[in-house]
């Protein structure tokens, strides 16, 4: 099995799992020093989405491929080929783009791209099953942990917008079967969180985990766009904004196909709690 995207939240962990299975692993790497983070029972590949004929090498004898995809749109038609012609069982790390919640219907060139690549495997031909997580769990980490480790309080937009953050644990579980398990083969996924909660909620749930008080200071979207200039592409700021914005008083959109599949889906609450060291302040 064949797993790209290996030094992301969700690949690593994808690694990991089929290993723990007594699974053969591929890693793709696209350059060779990342090698040096993965597992010694992992066989390192190297190659890239943007050179097509680089991942013939991996793809040789793989039976699944999981696809994260991390390049510009140019080379994903080649990339498919590739795959159709080589593998039979494809599994996407996807998006929500074509649930009817306000949350992911937001312009989202992201979510232009993936639906654009599902079609090309459409057509292509192999086995796909198709995995759509909702916000992750793990973007607390890059939003909210500088403030607080730093003491601060958490300065945010739209604290009342409910999400239902999916633990990236969750995400990677489902995945890993999906690769190896013939019983998920061909399958279309919304992966969400258990509970819908409110971003103020989620702040509050940090706190809890540390058992230190964390104050959420609403801040207007355009102090957002300004205190965010430099850390993240204008058109993310732009999308986050206005589906915390479609999301304001209504619940999120909330799956049970973790439980499903899985048998239970993580809480946000255990989440921060089992990663609350990330979180923690120096002083305390």
């Amino acid at each position: 099995m064949l797993v790209t995207g290996v030094t992301g939240r969700i690949g690593r962990l994808i690694v990991d799992r089929l290993l723990d299975a007594g699974l053969p692993v591929r890693a793709l790497v696209r350059r060779p020093e990342a090698a040096a983070t993965l597992p010694a029972r992992a066989e390192v590949f190297t190659g890239d989405l943007t050179e097509p004929e680089s991942l013939d090498p991996a793809l040789t004898d793989a039976g699944a491929v999981f696809l994260v995809w991390t390049a510009p749109p140019d080379s994903a038609a080649a990339v498919v080929a590739r795959l159709a012609a080589r593998v039979r069982r494809v599994v996407l790390l996807s998006s929500p783009h074509r649930t009817p919640h306000p949350f992911f219907q937001q312009p989202n060139p992201m979510a232009d791209l993936h639906a654009h690549i599902e079609r090309l495997i459409a057509a292509a031909g192999p086995e796909a099953t198709v995995l759509r997580p909702g916000m992750l769990a793990s973007n607390a980490l890059a939003w909210w942990a500088p403030a607080i480790r730093a003491g601060q309080a958490v300065r945010w937009p739209y604290g009342t917008a409910e999400t239902a953050p999916v633990d990236d644990r969750d995400v990677a579980d489902v995945a890993a079967r999906a690769l190896y398990d013939p019983d998920l083969a061909g399958g279309d996924h919304v992966l969400t969180g258990p509970e819908s909660m409110t971003q103020a909620a989620q702040v509050r749930a940090v706190g809890e985990a540390l058992g230190l008080p964390v104050p959420f200071e609403e801040i207007t979207p355009e102090e957002f766009r300004r205190v965010s200039e430099g850390s993240a592409p204008g058109a993310v700021v732009d999308m986050l904004l206005g589906a915390w914005n479609a999301a304001v008083g209504r619940p999120a959109h909330v799956t049970t196909a973790v439980a499903d599949l899985l048998g239970e889906a993580r809480t946000f609450r255990r989440w921060a709690a089992d990663h609350a060291a990330a979180f923690r302040p120096a002083a305390s």
